[in-house]
């Protein structure tokens, strides 16, 4: 069996089809962080906040993207991890800077959600 046949590029359908496979066990594989999963709840208790002040739809909108953007971040940072304990077990410094990087991503990604909230909540009580 010759190494194409083996390795053989999905197309049309099928690739879709793959492509959603491979995200559904990224985002299985996500859910067992925990830090994702209180995001999670951080997201559900936004909502419930954007739920009672009612915002304008372009907050809205904001506050959406950019929890997606942090899910997005999460899962590299996600990954970034899982590399740097397979490739490099031991404690190493280069290993610590690649993590402590990853998580500081996160962290603005948090950052920038509650300001966002903290903006909707002005504009409510400015209005």
């Amino acid at each position: 069996m010759s190494v194409d046949s083996e390795f053989r590029k999905e197309t049309g359908f099928s690739h879709l089809s793959a492509a959603l496979r491979y995200s559904l066990g990224g985002a299985a594989r996500l859910w067992k962080e925990t830090a994702f999963r209180h995001e999670i709840l951080g997201f559900v208790g936004l909502a419930a906040f954007y739920a009672v002040i009612r915002p304008e739809l372009s907050v809205l909108v904001a506050a959406g993207v950019l929890f997606l953007v942090l899910v997005a971040t999460e899962a590299l940072n996600t990954a970034i991890e899982e590399l740097v304990d397979r490739v490099s077990p031991e404690i190493s410094q280069t290993g610590r800077y690649a993590k402590d990087l990853g998580s500081f991503a996160v962290f603005c990604l948090l950052a920038a959600n509650g300001l966002v909230a903290l903006y909707a909540l002005i504009a409510r009580l400015a209005a």
